[in-house]
C-alpha cells in the first residue's frame, strides 16, 4: 500500500483550533495526513516579548523534528509574517529547506498566493488581534500585493489561547460589520480563530469567498504534494476556484 503524503505543520504551543480543523478538512482525503510540531507562542502583540517568540531557531528546531517523520512539506501554520513581514516568512521557508531538505510554506504566503492566483484585489480583514497588527497586515497586503483592505475588524485580544474561545456569534458580528461595503473576498487572519469552521454558512450568507489562514494553508500544501485541492469538499470556494493568474 502506498504511503500517504505527509504535511508537517509548525504549530503555536497555545493553539487548540488548527489541529482539529485541519483533521476535519482532510477527513475525506486519505491520500494525505497532517503531523504537528509545537514551539512556544502564548501572546500576540507588538511588544518585544511577543515578537521574540518568532525568532527562527525554535521554529527551525521544531521543523527538524518534523523532518524525522520524513514529511513531504513543512508549513508554518501561523500568521506572524502578517506583521513581522512576508520577507521574514520567505526567509524562514528558505532556512527550513536548508536545514531539512524539505520544501516549506506559511499561512500568510499561502494566502497571498491564493489571492494572486484568483485575482483578488480587495478584501475585508477579520482577526481577533489589536488594531496595530491589523494595520500592519493591511499595509503588507497593499505594499506587497497591491491588495486593498476595504474594512477591517479586530477584537483587541493579545492572549493567544483566548482566540480559540471566541464564539461564532461574535465572529459573525465582525463579518457583518465589515461587509457593509463591497470587496472581492473575506480575509480571516489567525490560525487559532475558528471562523473557518462555518465557512460555508458565511460564504453563502455574505456572498464572499473566505480566504482563512487555515484553509489557504491546506490548499497550498495539497498543491505542493501534487494532490488536487478540489478533493477537499465543504470547506469553502477556495478549493474549487479556477486559477486566473499562475
Amino acid at each position: 500500500m502506498k504511503e500517504p503524503k505527509k504535511i508537517g505543520m509548525l504549530t503555536p504551543s497555545s493553539n487548540t483550533a488548527l489541529e482539529p480543523i485541519c483533521s476535519r478538512m482532510l477527513h475525506d482525503v486519505p491520500e494525505v495526513t497532517c503531523h504537528y510540531s509545537r514551539f512556544e507562542v502564548t501572546k500576540i502583540s507588538l511588544e518585544q516579548d511577543s515578537l521574540s517568540q518568532f525568532n527562527m531557531e525554535p521554529m527551525l528546531r521544531a521543523a527538524e523534528l518534523l523532518a524525522h517523520a520524513e514529511v513531504d512539506v513543512i508549513a508554518w501554520n501561523g500568521t506572524s509574517g502578517g506583521w513581522i513581514g512576508f520577507d521574514v516568512d520567505r526567509k524562514l521557508c528558505e532556512e527550513i529547506t536548508k536545514r531539512t531538505g524539505i520544501p516549506a510554506t506559511t499561512s500568510m504566503l499561502s494566502q497571498i498566493r491564493a489571492f494572486k492566483e484568483h485575482d483578488i484585489k480587495s478584501v475585508h480583514l477579520v482577526t481577533p488581534y489589536i488594531p496595530e497588527i491589523n494595520r500592519l497586515i493591511a499595509e503588507q497586503y497593499k505594499n506587497e500585493c497591491g491588495i486593498e483592505t476595504v474594512n477591517s475588524s479586530g477584537l483587541n485580544i493579545t492572549h493567544n489561547r483566548s482566540f480559540s474561545l471566541v464564539p461564532q456569534e461574535r465572529i459573525e458580528e465582525q463579518i457583518k460589520e465589515v461587509t457593509v461595503s463591497p470587496a472581492e473576498a473575506l480575509s480571516i487572519v489567525c490560525t487559532n480563530f475558528p471562523a473557518v469552521a462555518k465557512v460555508n454558512y458565511y460564504e453563502e450568507k455574505y456572498k464572499l469567498p473566505m480566504y482563512d489562514t487555515i484553509n489557504v494553508l491546506i490548499w497550498e500544501c495539497l498543491k505542493m504534494v501534487d494532490i488536487e485541492p478540489a478533493n477537499v469538499k465543504g470547506w469553502g470556494e477556495l478549493f474549487s476556484r479556477a486559477t486566473v493568474n499562475e
